[in-house]
C-alpha cells in the first residue's frame, strides 16, 4: 500500500508517518517564488502565484486487485506492456478528469493528450528494457495522466498514482507535456515511491530529486537512441518559451547553467559539495543540491561511454533498489553505488570512484583500485 506525501516525494506508510503535505513539482518552488514577482510577465507572475498556492491534490491509496482462479488459487496476471489512461481536467483542479485516451486508441486531436500518452509509454518500455521492470511498481501498475490541469498552472507532478500536468502559463512557461525528460522524471519519483522511498529532506531528499532526473535523463536518451556522449543531460529542455535566457531547468553534466534570466535569476544548483546549499528552503535544498549526484551520475555514464541505461544505469538502479535506507545520504549512496559497481567489473568501480570523488562527495587518494 502507498500513498504521496503531497511534496513530489512518494513514500511506503510502512517506512514512516506522512508528513505535513507541502506540495511540490518538477518546477522548483523557489524559482516559482521569483517568476511571482515578476513586473516583466505579469500573465506568469500571476499564473505562478497561483500554483504556490494550489492546494496539494487528495491523497490516494492504492488498491491491489487480485483473481481467484478456478482451482481456487490466488491469480495476479502481469504482462509487460503499458496500460495508459489519458484524462481531461479541462483546466480545473478536478482529478482524474474526463478519459479522453486510453491504451490502443490512435491519436487525438489534442497534442497535449497525445504527448503524455507518448511519454508514458517512453518511460514505460526504458524501464522494461534497461531494468526488467514492469511498470513503475515492477508489477504492471496502469500508467495514468491528467493534462489541462489548472488554469496557467506552472508545474507537472506525480501524486501517487497519475502524472498530472499544467499547461503553463504561456510567457515563461509552455505546456509541460512536450518534455520527455519531465514525464520520465516524475514516473521515477513512482519508481523510487515503491523502492527505497527516500525521504523528501534534505540530502536524502536531494538524492530523490536526483535519482528521478536520472530516470528522467536515460528515458530520453533511450527513445532517441543516445549515447552517454551524445546526451545534453537537459531536464525539462523546451518547457520554457523562447522570452526566457535558459535552456531547461536544470543540467546534469553542468549544474548551475541550465538559465540565467533577468526576471528568473541564475541556475542556483552547485556543481559539487564545496557549493552545497544548506537551507530551510524547498525542503532543505532538494531541488538545489541535487545537482551534485546527478553530475556524478553523469559523468559516471560519458567515462563508461556507450548507452548510459546500460552499465551506469544498472548500477545506480540496483543501488536505489538494494535496500538503500530512506534517509540515505549522498555519501551512503555513493557507497552503494560503489559496490554495485565494483561488482561489473574494476574499470567499472574506478569510474564511479572517479565520479563521486570529482564531486568532492568521496575522497580517492593515488589509484582508485586500492579503495576497493
Amino acid at each position: 500500500m502507498t500513498i504521496h506525501d503531497g511534496r513530489g516525494g512518494p513514500h511506503t506508510p510502512d517506512r514512516r508517518a506522512a508528513d505535513s503535505p507541502i506540495h511540490q513539482g518538477i518546477v522548483p518552488s523557489y524559482l516559482l517564488a521569483k517568476l511571482a514577482e515578476s513586473e516583466r510577465y505579469a500573465q506568469a507572475a500571476e499564473a505562478a502565484r497561483q500554483t504556490l498556492i494550489a492546494p496539494p491534490p487528495a491523497q490516494h491509496r492504492s488498491q491491489l486487485r487480485l483473481s481467484i482462479g478456478e482451482d481456487g488459487s490466488l491469480v495476479a496476471t502481469v504482462e509487460a506492456a503499458p496500460n495508459r489512461t489519458i484524462s481531461d481536467a479541462h483546466s480545473t483542479e478536478h482529478l482524474p478528469g474526463t478519459v479522453v485516451r486510453t491504451e490502443d486508441q490512435p491519436p487525438v486531436a489534442d497534442v497535449a493528450v497525445n504527448q503524455a500518452y507518448d511519454g508514458l509509454g517512453a518511460t514505460f518500455q526504458m524501464l522494461l528494457d534497461a531494468f526488467q521492470r514492469n511498470s513503475i511498481d515492477g508489477n504492471g501498475l496502469p500508467l495514468d495522466a491528467s493534462v489541462h490541469y489548472g488554469s496557467g498552472y506552472d508545474n507537472a507532478f506525480w501524486n501517487g498514482e497519475r502524472m498530472v500536468f499544467g499547461d503553463g502559463d504561456g510567457e515563461v512557461f509552455q505546456g509541460f507535456t512536450g518534455s520527455t525528460t519531465v514525464i520520465g522524471h516524475e514516473l521515477g519519483h513512482g519508481v523510487i515511491q515503491y523502492t527505497a522511498g527516500l525521504e523528501y529532506q534534505g540530502q536524502p531528499g536531494a538524492l530523490n530529486e536526483s535519482l528521478a532526473d536520472v530516470f528522467g535523463a536515460l528515458t530520453e536518451q533511450h527513445l532517441l537512441d543516445q549515447t552517454a556522449a551524445e546526451a545534453s543531460w537537459l531536464i525539462g529542455a523546451g518547457i520554457f518559451t523562447p522570452a526566457v535566457h535558459g535552456i531547461a531547468l536544470r543540467s546534469m553534466m553542468h549544474p548551475g547553467t541550465a538559465y540565467d534570466d533577468p526576471e528568473l535569476g541564475r541556475d542556483p544548483q552547485p556543481a559539487d559539495m564545496s557549493g552545497y546549499v544548506k537551507t530551510a528552503d524547498d525542503n532543505g535544498g532538494v531541488h538545489i543540491n541535487s545537482g551534485i549526484p546527478n553530475r556524478a551520475f553523469a559523468l559516471f555514464a560519458v567515462e563508461l561511454g556507450g548507452k548510459a541505461w546500460e552499465t551506469a544505469g544498472s548500477v545506480w538502479y540496483r543501488a536505489l533498489t538494494g535496500g538503500l535506507s530512506a534517509t540515505a545520504t549522498f555519501a551512503q549512496f555513493a557507497a552503494a553505488t560503489l559496490r554495485e559497481a565494483d561488482a561489473v567489473d574494476a574499470a567499472t568501480g574506478d569510474a564511479a570512484r572517479m565520479a563521486w570523488a570529482s564531486v568532492g562527495v568521496i575522497k580517492v587518494a593515488g589509484d582508485a583500485r586500492a579503495r576497493r
